[in-house]
């Protein structure tokens, strides 16, 4: 039989059984990315069919964010964050998150903060920012960087940019939109309502 053969077999299995609910330990990851993709959909059919709970055990984010209806992170037994892939994506509790969730990752950088807050309150001096690579644009008035890397997936161009310092931002693009060629310079502009600032020193999300 083959992998994606071996593996509704032992999903058939389990059914016969009619349990309560099922654990499933990475159950895709022998499987080619066209199987892969096809047995998601299957489970996710599956799950609101049979309506039972279902535990998947996964490193791959991918089958996480178009699975789950919820989303528990663990690094070394450690629970990061609890939630639904929409909430995780937007929201990351932390800068593992932030990193992990999202293909590709949320750009980080290094910055700083003026300690004091009008209201009195104190923030780390030293931050993490980060920003989704659509939450980027390229315009005339931006960070200034140099396009060192574009690549096409159709649909959409993700541009890999150096700034100033040799940190790197990806940015994505829509497939039909002008993109730079590499070598060039170009300017980066973050939506400021979608950047997030993480404390530099245990990488927790700051308000």
């Amino acid at each position: 039989l083959s992998g994606g053969q071996r593996q509704r077999v032992a999903l058939a299995r389990a059914l016969v059984r009619d349990p309560r609910a099922f654990l499933m330990d990475e159950p895709l990851s022998n499987l080619d990315a066209k199987l892969r993709a096809e047995t998601r959909t299957e489970l996710v059919a599956l799950h609101e069919r049979l309506g039972k709970t279902i535990v998947f055990v996964t490193h791959d984010q991918v089958e996480a964010m178009t699975m789950a209806d919820r989303i528990a992170i663990l690094v070394d037994g450690r629970l990061q964050q609890v939630g639904t892939p929409e909430e995780i994506y937007a929201g990351p509790a932390n800068v593992f998150v932030a990193r992990f969730i999202g293909s590709p990752p949320m750009n980080t950088w290094p910055g700083s903060l003026t300690p004091e807050l009008a209201g009195g309150g104190r923030v780390p001096e030293h931050v993490i920012v980060g920003v989704r690579p659509e939450d980027i644009g390229l315009g005339g008035d931006g960070l200034a960087a140099t396009a060192v890397g574009v690549e096409s997936l159709g649909h959409e161009r993700l541009v890999t940019c150096e700034l100033v310092g040799a940190e790197t931002a990806t940015v994505r693009l829509d497939g039909k939109q002008a993109y730079p060629q590499v070598g060039e310079t170009v300017h980066l502009v973050p939506d400021p309502a979608e950047v997030v600032r993480f404390d530099a020193a245990t990488g927790e999300r700051l308000p």
